[in-house]
């Protein structure tokens, strides 16, 4: 008998980086994280589906990152960015050779190291993958070894957008983007930022524009379902690396706790809350598993070759006395990691089966990135925790519908003004630093909504062109990604350039049909040579919704 069961949640994302620089921010971001990421990954679970080990991860794949991913100017570049990568590794075998340049055994041992690893990245994206990430992971949600959820188009923050056709886009057209990429509707979704936002001032709130485009669940954070404050200052790891973060605003406590899943009020639209306690033993940057000194520094890189040489060391060291990264102490590290996660996750589980009599829920979520791009050996820890589970524990380790459908919800939750950001709100995207750009999001959402009632059943092509050009640069604009850039300080001339860049060519397009139809072709012709995604874009979506009275089923 199960004591309960544990959704491993992966939310994958990055932002559209195709033709808009290189490094250290554009596409090597994206061809760093195809190698050490989404493959590895990919190989994870085909492995553990071939050794009969049930999987059970959720996946989440924003529809901004799928077209990458799907993307041939993104695979052709994944394969120059590998082959320079493995000429670096096999100069360094050289230099570090007993008649090289600079002779050192430990670093010519893993110089030999990254010349297989490398070879191997490329092996598997050509001979296994046959270049076809999405199709990989398409193939085994089809086979039932994993479930692959959806997102806002762009990964937009949805409480800021205010046109209601603004969020109907966003999210039908990552749901039909969805259905282009893996050949069914989505039954869930990652809510960008986990912003959420309740019905106010006559508006609806967030989860009508998921559940009319049927979308049936998403996940938010511990302390939304259950009211509260985490203390202090908390360093944790990210997408863009290692992030500090402020307390949660002092929500009212609660009589909810995250073991189980609840339905949201008005729209038969479920919610399951991320474990704080099992969630922070790995994004915690301080006391979570990827600070460990003997895995590999992912911040100091060789002079010569870019290579990674040396492990953490501590969180203190500086990066000119960090030491030599040892693979094989690394992995003897995830072996006892995932031991000790597996019997945190079992522990859980336990004590509230015995207090309750219930077979609870934990589920956790992180960035998907935070595993092997950042935390180098972060993959295998995955894995190991999934054999772990399968074999030596009652838990039942299961997809997020999965688990809804063996424990559907048996309460209501409202769910209060939140998000995953620093402070538990909305600061993070709308602050001094960040104010300026949403009236420039807000006010092309109104023109947009304009041109749409004006143009979105013409039957010229080249305006069809120009519309669909107009939903995709609003889409790129309206990324989340943007604004957080520019409050972290990580990139923030690089976001303010791209943001900017979106405004530009959306105000291109929107000239040409504002004041009476003249179209530039050529101008149309250029920017659609870079921002080539969402071919399926359907105007449609655009129109502004017609607000009908839902009547919730939920109990």
């Amino acid at each position: 008998m199960s004591i309960g069961s544990f959704v491993f949640m992966l939310h994958s994302h990055l932002p559209y980086y195709r033709k808009a620089g290189m490094w250290p921010f554009g596409e090597e971001s994206v061809y760093e994280c195809m190698g050490e990421t989404y493959i590895p990954l990919l190989n994870m679970i085909a492995d553990l589906h071939d050794e009969g080990t049930p999987c059970n991860l959720t996946v989440g794949i924003t529809p901004v990152l799928a077209e990458q991913l799907s993307d041939d100017h993104f695979k052709k570049g994944f394969l120059t960015y590998l082959d320079a990568r493995l000429k670096a590794a096999e100069s360094d075998e050289q230099r570090f050779s007993l008649r090289g340049a600079t002779p050192n055994p430990e670093y010519l041992r893993l110089a030999k190291f990254y010349v297989h690893w490398f070879r191997s990245t490329r092996d598997s994206f050509v001979k296994r993958w046959n270049q076809d990430i999405i199709g990989g992971f398409k193939k085994y949600q089809d086979l039932g070894t994993i479930e692959i959820t959806t997102s806002a188009a762009t990964h937009c923050f949805s409480p800021l957008l205010t046109d209601d056709a603004s969020l109907q886009a966003q999210f039908r057209s990552g749901a039909d983007n969805y259905e282009k990429h893996f050949g069914r509707r989505a039954k869930g979704v990652w809510l960008p930022e986990c912003a959420y936002r309740p019905a106010e001032d006559g508006r609806p709130s967030i989860e009508k524009w998921l559940h009319d485009a049927g979308l049936g669940f998403f996940f938010t954070e511990s302390t939304v379902i259950e009211g509260g404050e985490r203390s202090g200052i908390r360093r944790v790891f990210g997408p863009y690396g290692t992030i500090e973060y402020l307390p949660t605003p002092d929500y009212p406590k609660t009589d909810y706790d995250t073991y189980e899943a609840y339905w949201l009020k008005d729209y038969p639209v479920a919610v399951m809350g991320r474990h704080e306690q099992a969630g922070y033993s790995v994004w915690s940057a301080d006391h979570g598993y990827p600070g460990d000194p003997n895995y590999r520094e992912f911040h100091k890189k060789d002079d010569v070759s870019g290579l990674h040489y040396w492990k953490l060391t501590s969180k203190n060291t500086d990066l000119g006395d960090k030491q030599i990264y040892n693979p094989e102490a690394a992995m003897h590290r995830i072996n006892e990691n995932s031991d000790h996660y597996v019997g945190v996750v079992q522990q859980y589980l336990h004590s509230y089966f015995k207090k309750t009599g219930e077979q609870g829920l934990v589920m956790v979520s992180f960035d998907t990135e935070l595993f092997g791009h950042w935390w180098f050996e972060g993959i295998t820890f995955i894995k190991q925790v999934l054999q772990k589970l399968n074999k030596y524990t009652k838990v039942k380790v299961r997809t997020a519908s999965d688990y809804l459908e063996v424990r559907p919800p048996k309460h209501t939750i409202e769910l209060p003004e939140s998000s995953w950001g620093s402070g538990g709100h909305y600061q993070v995207w709308l602050n001094e630093d960040t104010k300026w750009m949403w009236p420039d999001i807000n006010n092309r959402e109104l023109l947009m909504h304009k041109l749409v009632d004006q143009y979105a059943n013409s039957k010229d092509p080249l305006i069809v062109r120009v519309m669909k050009q107009l939903g995709r640069e609003q889409f790129l604009l309206q990324s989340s990604d943007w604004p957080f850039l520019v409050t972290t300080g990580q990139a923030k001339v690089y976001a303010v350039e791209r943001f900017t860049e979106h405004c530009q060519r959306f105000d291109t397009l929107s000239s040409m049909l504002e004041h009476g139809v003249k179209i530039d072709v050529k101008a149309l012709e250029e920017i659609e040579s870079i921002d080539v995604c969402f071919s399926e874009l359907n105007l449609d979506n655009f129109k502004q919704p017609v607000m009908v009275e839902e009547t919730s089923t939920a109990k």
